[in-house]
Order: C-alpha cells, then structure tokens, then sequence
C-alpha cells in the first residue's frame, strides 16, 4: 500500500557521513562544528548587522528571544490566535502575557488591523509568523512597533531560505527565530537558530543557552571549554549540540536543490487543484519562499471524510493548528475578533511536501483529491 507521510526529511549519504564524522571526533556537546553552523547561516543570508546565535529548539530560540526583549513580568505580547503552541508557551515562560490576533484569509498570516486593535498600556511586543509558503506582511507590522515603541519577534519557523520584498528572511526584523526541527524545511535532527541586532545581546544568548555560565564561544567553538567562568544571570540548558550542527551543515550545502524542489512540488499542486471548486490553494505563485509545507482549504463539513479518504489511499494529512484559545491553558487570553482564525481552522489540511519529491507523487496525491470531491458533488 501507499505510505505518503506528510513530512519526510531530504536524509542522505552526506548526513549520514556528518553526523558519524562528529560522533567520531568525540566531542558531543557546543563545540567547532556549532561556530561553523553559525557562520553558515550568516553567509548564507548575507548578515551585515545580525548575529547568529545557535540553540537546542526553536522554542528556546522564542524562549530567549523574549528574555532578550527586556520585557517585564506581566507584559503583553500579541501573536495570533493561529499559530504554533510554542509562541504561546514561550510568551508564558517568559512571565508574560500572551494576547491573541487574527489572521489574514489570503495568507492565514498575522492582520496588521487586528494587532493594533488590540494594543493598550501592557503592550510591549508583537510575535509575527509566516505559515508554510507565504509571509507576512512585515512591513505594516515593523511601522505599528514603530508607532508603539514595541519590540517585534519574528517567527520565521517555517520560512527559511525565503527573501521578503529583495531581502533575506532575517536580515531586517528586530528579532528572528529559525526552527530546524525534525520536520522542518532542513533539520539538525533538533536545532533552532535566534539572530539577534546587537554583540550585547548575543552575549546575553550565548550566557543563557549555557544555564547562565558565560564561557567564551570562541574557545567552545576550538572543542574546548574554560573552568573559569562566572554565573550572573538566569540561565537554561539551551545550547545546541556538535553531531545537531553537523547534520545543519550538511543540509545547508543543499539548499538550492531543497528550494527549487518544493518550489515545483508547490506550483504542481496548485495547478492540479485550483479547478476543484471546494478546495482553495494558496495565493502564491512560490518565487520568493522556501515552502516548507503546502495546505489547502476545504468545507468544513468535508475535512473529516476528506482526510479519511486521503488516508485510506495511503496518504497522510496534517491540520495545521488548534488555535491557541481552543486550549484550557489559553482559553481566557485577551483577544481581538477571530472571525478568520476560527473559520481557517475547520477548513485548513496540510497535504504531503518533501524536498526533491517526484511529480508521480503529488499527481497521485491531487488524483486521491479530485476523486474525493467528484464522488461528493
């Protein structure tokens, strides 16, 4: 039978050869092939006034981004309502105060309006995300801080290798986060990355990711460590690891061939489904982004049978997410309307994206699709 998953990492010999490379040389924790990483990720995006600061998750990159906001205990940050559990978490972690927006229906990104209907006194920070293959608008985001005096923290999980308006997603927001988790567009296995405007704050990074010791990265980077350190401030066990960088770096080299693949995955889905009239396909014509998953939208009074179906002709689907106020933790958070969120929700299905993914393949996936929605009209 068919076994499409949903997510598949682009694993080959030259991961495998890294990661045992590492393993080998023996040193497992942050050490050279963690500065490598780094630098990679700098030259790779052209980073002029950004530092690159690894870490264990994209969690703990959110995580440290807000400690390095200097936001107070209790302060408000508004993200939407539509977005990952680990914004949410964060934001909590961090002593403040999640306040939840609505999204926009073309690009089921953050709305602008909605984020400055909602801010008041407590406010100090926005967290704007881009979802799957499109991007927010960082534009009116950047002018509202502005206005506000607020800090923005951009949740670039899911946008790595994209470019916004000419420019490299991380090379122009306040704070950026990359996740490179198992599914992710490249993965460390587990890793995530927090760029930061300042060496003032990378220092605080580099402090916090290490349970607060404040060793030089630069001797940890030879694969050694000091014994002379000092400890003057909070700290978490944050820090990413040897064999997690050296398996990034080999994703990395492959970049071009992750971008160009997805992208014609992408373009092949939308042209084999935009002609169903139940199922909506994302406005976009995929020249700037590296997708990192493809979704459609169908009648909420569909989902359900639809994904049955799907997964009867061997082929997963995922429901990219559970709104943030549908869970008890967040359930009474601060909110604007969420007309949209709520509407997106019960319609949203995330279809199987791979790098380097056949055409048989997605045409067998968009074949299982049409042949679910002519059986229902």
């Amino acid at each position: 039978m068919t076994n499409i998953p949903v997510f598949k990492p682009l694993i080959e010999e030259e991961e495998l050869l890294a990661v045992r490379e590492s393993l080998e040389v023996g040193w497992l924790g942050m050490g050279k092939s963690v500065g490598e990483f780094e630098e990679a990720i700098s030259a790779l995006l052209g980073l002029q006034d950004r530092y690159v600061a690894a870490v264990s998750t994209g969690h703990a990159a959110l995580h440290l981004a807000i400690l390095v906001a200097g936001l107070e205990e209790g302060s408000e940050i508004i993200t939407p309502a539509f977005n990952n559990v680990a914004d949410f978490q964060a934001i909590t972690a961090a002593g403040c105060k999640p306040v939840f927006c609505d999204i926009l229906e073309d690009t089921l990104c953050i709305d602008p309006k909605s984020v400055e209907n909602l801010i008041g006194p407590n406010t100090k920070a926005i967290i704007t995300m881009d979802y799957f293959c499109c991007l927010a608008d960082h534009e009116a985001i950047a002018e509202i801080a502005d206005r506000y005096g607020l800090r923005v923290i951009h949740d670039a999980a899911h946008s790595f290798g994209s470019t916004y308006k000419g420019k490299m997603i991380g090379t122009f927001s306040d704070l950026c986060m990359f996740s490179f988790d198992p599914v992710k567009t490249i993965t460390c296995i587990d890793g995530g990355v927090l760029l930061v405007r300042s060496e003032e704050e990378l220092s605080q990074v580099r402090k916090m990711r290490l349970i607060g010791m404040n060793q030089s990265a630069t001797k940890m980077y030879e694969n050694q460590r000091a014994w002379n350190f000092d400890v003057d401030g909070l700290g978490y066990r944050y820090h990413l690891s040897n064999p997690h960088a050296a398996m990034g770096l080999a994703q990395l080299a492959k970049m071009p061939l992750i971008t160009k693949t997805r992208q014609l995955s992408c373009r092949l889905y939308n042209n084999l489904l935009r002609n169903i009239p139940e199922v909506t396909v994302p406005a976009s014509d995929f020249v700037d982004v590296t997708p990192f998953l493809y979704y459609i939208r169908v009648p909420a009074k569909y989902r359900d049978k639809f994904r049955a179906h799907l997964t009867a002709n061997g082929i997963d689907t995922g429901v990219h997410w559970q709104p943030g106020h549908h869970f008890s933790l967040f359930a009474n958070v601060r909110s604007s309307s969420l007309k949209v969120t709520d509407k997106i929700s019960k319609e949203i299905v995330s279809l199987p994206l791979h790098s380097n993914m056949s055409e048989e393949t997605v045409e067998l996936i968009a074949s299982a699709v049409n042949g679910f929605f002519s059986a229902a009209s």
